[in-house]
């Protein structure tokens, strides 16, 4: 999954860019507001960490920007302020949930889990395709009751797969939603992945999970 942060303090920003990155999600930074603006109208994410207090433009103004762009993406509100009518005024302008700082890593990545799987068909944290098991916290997958063992990039593309199952996926979609921006999305590295997760997960199987649809892109479904 791709996630933007928007977010001035660029040592805290940093920290949670790495945190999210060997929790095999695909992260953005922007430092400032404007930059944060551009990225969120123009970049797909699946998620937007969104600090209140930014330069140029404050995050409140963004996500109000946003919102009236029709841009649906989830927003988590990140800040210093904890007083009960900011955060009703951040809810009441759009952001899904509110985080103030300092706060303990594992309750943000608890609330983004919380917030991908409102936007999906998956409202659970465990995600069962036929005997196919991802357990999206522990990222545990299994087959039969047998213990399957992916990479970091290969199970990031299984789990976005599997959120968005029965759906098709473009190339291009997959590839966005597990790269940052400077990712050259002309590569076959989604073709790749697509046949290393296929041996771990199909081969041997007599039903398969990971379709390829001609001309258009991938779909996991029974």
């Amino acid at each position: 999954m791709r996630i933007l942060i928007i977010e001035d303090e660029k040592s805290l920003a940093d920290i949670i860019k790495k945190g999210l990155e060997e929790e095999r999600y695909a992260v953005d930074v922007a430092y400032n507001g404007e930059e944060g603006l551009f990225m969120a109208e123009n970049e797909p994410s699946d998620l937007i960490i969104l600090d209140i207090m930014l330069p140029v433009i404050d995050g409140m103004t963004i996500l109000k920007k946003i919102r009236k762009a029709g841009i649906k993406t989830p927003v988590l509100m990140l800040t210093a302020k904890d007083t009960i009518m900011d955060k009703v005024s951040g809810l009441d302008s759009g952001a899904d949930d509110y985080l103030t700082k300092p706060f303990a890593f594992e309750e943000l990545l608890a609330r983004m889990r919380a917030l991908l799987r409102r936007n999906s068909e998956v409202k659970a944290s465990i995600i069962t395709i036929g005997d196919l098991i991802i357990d999206i916290a522990t990222h545990e997958v299994k087959r039969e009751e047998k213990n399957i063992l992916l990479s970091a990039r290969e199970y990031a593309l299984l789990e976005y797969m599997a959120i968005n199952r029965n759906k098709v996926l473009s190339r291009t979609a997959l590839t966005e939603h597990l790269y940052d921006q400077d990712f050259d999305l002309d590569s076959n590295v989604i073709d790749v992945f697509i046949n290393r997760i296929r041996n771990k997960i199909d081969r041997g199987y007599d039903t398969k999970l990971i379709h390829t649809v001609r001309g258009t892109g991938y779909i996991l479904k029974v």
